[in-house]
């Protein structure tokens, strides 16, 4: 395997080179002290490993990682740190391990065989034959993961500021946003230096997360910028938006094919999260499923299914409990049902609930309109 080193101090890479010499495990194929001739590097060739110091001026390792990332994701990287203070949050981030100065054989050497073995796991891992499965993301209601061959397996975020980092990222997906960006809306409260360290720990994780899901999922990095893509994997908020229609529907099937479209909307987008970021799409599904649902509860009506449109309607009714335009298709599914008493109390606790909630009365036309049926 390839290996090169980055490390500003000059006589810490000259150490470690002289260590890596006699180990024989590694071929060095590049010494650098600053990481941008490091990444230079890597752009013309190849390696497997990057042995990277974490404090260095210019761009520091934190930053060089993510950078080496968008070149080459199968590349292993060994932090080195001054610091002990910095060793487990240097080895939280996008790291096989990590190394104090100053660096002996002997650590060095369970470095070299953890590399070793997790050459070996993902060697076995690709040779190994993957089962067919489904692989699903969900937002509405609750972010949640679906995988088919293992129904009852649920995602385990490290931290609730790596489940939201990942929830705004796919909130955008395709889109990149800068790295400043999400540390307003994620860390709005914390020092920039500290907000930023925070960002690069949080990526590590969620990468490390859909590695071991198996996902067809990258956070990418570029250009002080983060972005996610995904293949392979559906996502309900998207299959919803791509299936939506307002129209009429006109025959059975069609209202078939919209109901498998609504049955994705299990509640309001990412409702349980409260992100405020995301309230403005929230109330645009909302809105979107409310109004599709109509449709099909209008076509149920017309199609002398009144018991489905009134199951149908009802729970509108809990989303949107203000709406004339449901209580009036709720107060038909009644009538339509010959059920009068239940017609007469849906209107009367319609009534109330406007004038406590908001003070006012139901308009004049379905007023009118209750009279004469009752």
């Amino acid at each position: 395997m390839k290996a090169i080193l980055i490390d500003d101090e000059k006589p810490a890479l000259q150490h470690l080179e002289r260590l890596l010499a006699k180990d024989g495990r590694l071929e060095i194929s590049g010494k650098y002290t600053s990481a941008r001739l490091g990444l230079q590097h890597l752009q013309q060739e190849r390696a497997d490993i990057v042995f990277l110091d974490i404090g260095m001026p210019e761009m520091n390792g934190l930053e060089a990682a993510e950078h080496i990332a968008v070149l080459d994701r199968s590349i292993r990287v060994v932090y080195i740190t001054a610091y002990s203070e910095y060793a487990i949050e240097a080895f939280e981030l996008n790291a096989i391990d990590y190394l104090l100065k100053p660096v002996t054989s002997q650590r060095l050497g369970k470095t070299l065989e953890r590399l070793e073995s997790r050459e070996k796991q993902s060697a076995r891992e690709a040779e190994s034959a993957t089962e067919e499965r489904a692989l699903s993301i969900l937002g509405f209601k609750r972010l949640e993961f679906l995988d088919t061959s293992e129904p009852g397996k649920k995602l385990q975020w490290r931290t609730s500021k790596a489940q939201q980092v990942f929830a705004l990222l796919l909130h955008n997906r395709g889109q990149w946003m800068l790295k400043d960006t999400i540390v307003d809306l994620v860390w709005p409260d914390f020092r920039p230096e500290k907000a930023v360290t925070n960002l690069h720990t949080t990526v590590y994780h969620i990468r490390k997360l859909l590695k071991t899901w198996g996902m067809d999922v990258l956070v990418e990095f570029s250009q002080e910028r983060y972005r996610l893509t995904y293949k392979n994997v559906s996502f309900d908020v998207e299959e919803f938006v791509r299936g939506w229609r307002g129209t009429p529907v006109e025959t059975d099937q069609e209202w078939a094919s919209r109901d498998k479209v609504l049955s994705l909307y299990r509640g309001d987008y990412l409702a349980e999260h409260h992100y405020d970021w995301a309230e403005p799409k929230r109330k645009e599904l909302q809105t979107a499923y409310v109004q599709m649902a109509l449709r099909s509860a209008e076509y149920e009506l017309g199609s002398a299914r009144p018991r489905e449109a009134l199951a149908r309607l009802i729970s509108l009714q809990e989303i949107d409990p203000y709406s004339e335009d449901i209580c009036r298709l709720v107060l038909r599914s009644y009538a339509d049902l010959g059920d009068f008493i239940g017609f007469r109390k849906h209107y009367e606790k319609y009534k109330a609930l406007l004038h406590s909630e908001l003070g006012v009365h139901p308009g004049s036309l379905i007023d009118s309109w209750v009279q004469k049926v009752l």
